[in-house]
């Protein structure tokens, strides 16, 4: 059952016809989709669909919840089921997405055929294939009963509950399997780690698994990330229904709760086989796809690391559903096809600027084994091989984005750094007692100039060079700046028991350790994942600064946050002597 807590929710506006896809309520209606049908104006069925619409699934607490099924016409061959699970509607489509995106991602019309659950699989593609895709209006969303849970428990055991009824259909073989990008990938930690006996394999690509540590408090520092977007533009339920509110819960619990900790997946409890995707350019879901290639137990795990948004790999990249379709048909279908020569391990190194990523470089694992993991030393704006002797202070404003303190080192040969960095800081604040610090690491050309990554690929985009793209069309989902971290201070405790390796240190945020202003104290900041090349004569810089070091673009609709959750006055970085702030970076 879910955590114990009673929670805030916010109101969601109800489904309005012609709204993010929505069609109206029709239990019993099913249909017969022919192929050439194009409803959306985007891309024609290549085969027949037989859809039933609002198909109702009873979970144990007896909540009604009701899905969509796309099956493929004129067979009575049984079929696996493929499952797309989140509260954004069943009927809420790419196609009503991706015009709130720069260049719409760079998904064109006709890459979609508009009857795809947002972030989920097509139709369109995989009905010819002899697979049926379920999209379901979780508790809470659409018309199904209850009120809206954001991944944990509950959502968990109602997955469970709709995967095992999905298998007793009468068109079902009994193998279900989960795909999808972001809430979708989320989901699949959430439902696998439940073990329905009937999910015979999931492929989360790009999901977090705790969302107390990877989107709303990473460090301890409270942001809304997506989120108000999310539910002003795109959720949708009953009058009775609500949204959780993260930042209420955050203002009664802003260390961990049990709120909070049924928010966080026990990786270790998945059991199927798993097909994950992951890459350092995304803003919310990198450390989750990094955790759960860690922590999954078995063998029948793969992790393809890539360098594209993840929209744009889903449904853009054709070679991606081919490597999908492999996977499920070996374990939907049970087809003795070659997936099992795939490697376990692909990434890939960015090389920033206007060169395209070097992608699908095979590894012996993750983090790979021999990983040369060097400590450089912070002082006088340059990173030192050595601890240095001589103490120093350097300070910025915290109340300033552009104010920040920045140390650099320049590669006299050719380096590939693949893996986890992590920042060893001495910190001190004279004007409060506690303190938020940023951490990233950038890559600089052989002039010095700081470089972005484009996050797809330029025969994609309306431009040549990345200097081309204006102030408001930089965003986090085409451009990314480099890797990073953050810690509050009074979260700065680390339980090495639980961390997932020596670099990245986990927080178990359980208590509020203010600072007495003046005071120094160590931060050990873990650095998201980075996969990055570099030449000879290129640079990276550590940049640490008291504001989001990102492209944070946005818009908040909620209030703004309470004076003692900001950042106010000089921070002080102490370096050298009995304070040898460090990074260590991983070289490969």
């Amino acid at each position: 059952m879910p955590a114990p807590v009673q929670i805030a929710r916010k109101r969601i506006a109800e489904p309005k016809l012609g709204e993010n896809g929505y069609q109206g309520f029709h239990p019993g209606k099913t249909e017969v989709l022919p192929a050439g049908w194009n409803g959306h104006n985007a891309k024609p069925l290549k085969s027949d669909i037989r859809v039933h619409h609002d198909v109702e699934i009873v979970v144990r607490d007896g909540c009604r919840l009701y899905v969509d099924i796309y099956r493929p016409e004129g067979t009575s061959e049984k079929i696996p089921a493929i499952l797309s699970w989140s509260f954004y509607g069943k009927k809420y489509s790419a196609l009503e997405m991706l015009p709130m995106c720069v260049w719409n991602c760079c998904v064109p019309r006709s890459d979609l055929s508009g009857i795809e659950k947002f972030e989920g699989l097509d139709p369109e593609e995989w009905c010819p294939k002899g697979y049926a895709i379920v999209s379901v209006d979780t508790r809470g969303a659409g018309h199904s009963d209850g009120e809206i849970c954001v991944m944990g428990q509950q959502d968990a055991e109602d997955g469970y509950d709709v995967v095992e009824a999905i298998a007793k259909m009468d068109w079902c073989n009994g193998s279900v399997g989960m795909a999808g990008n972001s809430a979708l990938a989320i989901s699949q930690w959430f439902i696998a780690a439940q073990q329905p006996p009937s999910l015979k394999a999931i492929a989360p690509w790009e999901g977090s698994g705790d969302i107390y540590r990877e989107q709303f408090c990473r460090g301890g520092w409270f942001s809304m990330s997506n989120f108000d977007l999310i539910a002003k533009a795109i959720v949708r339920g009953q009058s009775h229904s609500g949204l959780e509110d993260m930042e209420e819960m955050y203002r009664r619990s802003p260390v961990s709760s049990p709120f909070w900790e049924d928010k966080r997946v026990d990786m270790t409890k998945i059991q199927c086989p798993a097909y994950i995707r992951g890459s350092d350019v995304s803003s919310i879901h990198t450390m989750g796809s990094v955790r759960a290639w860690l922590e999954i137990s078995h063998s029948e795990k793969w992790i393809h690391w890539g360098s594209k948004q993840e929209w744009y790999e889903l449904y853009s990249i054709p070679h991606a559903m081919v490597e999908l379709t492999k996977f499920f048909d070996h374990y939907l279908k049970g087809k003795e096809n070659d997936w099992l020569k795939t490697p376990k391990v692909r990434w890939s190194a960015l090389q920033f600027g206007d060169r395209e990523a070097i992608d699908d470089i095979v590894l012996e694992d993750f983090p790979v084994p021999g990983t040369k993991y060097r400590e450089f030393f912070l002082q006088k704006s340059m990173l030192h091989p050595k601890p240095l002797e001589s103490y120093s202070t350097q300070s910025y404003n915290s109340e300033k984005h552009e104010s920040f303190i920045e140390f650099v080192h320049t590669f006299d040969t050719k380096a590939r750094l693949i893996g986890l960095p992590k920042a060893i800081l001495y910190m001190s604040c004279n004007d409060r007692d506690d303190f938020t610090v940023f951490v990233i690491l950038r890559k600089k050309d052989k002039d010095g100039k700081d470089l972005m990554h484009l996050n797809f690929p330029f025969s994609a985009t309306p431009i040549t060079t990345i200097d081309e793209i204006p102030a408001k069309d930089q965003a986090s989902l085409n451009l990314h700046l480099g890797s990073s971290g953050i810690l509050r201070a009074s979260h700065r405790r680390i339980d090495a028991a639980r961390s997932i390796h020596p670099q990245f240190p986990f927080h178990p945020h359980k208590i509020q350790e203010k600072v007495p202003p003046g005071t120094i104290v160590r931060l050990e900041v873990g650095i998201w994942a980075m996969g990055v090349d570099f030449e000879a004569g290129e640079s990276i810089s550590v940049r640490i600064g008291g504001q989001f070091p990102s492209i944070d673009e946005y818009k908040s609709f909620s209030g703004p946050r309470p004076d003692h959750e900001l950042n106010k006055g000089t921070h002080f970085l102490h370096c050298g002597g009995n304070y040898p702030s460090s990074v260590i970076l991983p070289f490969i």
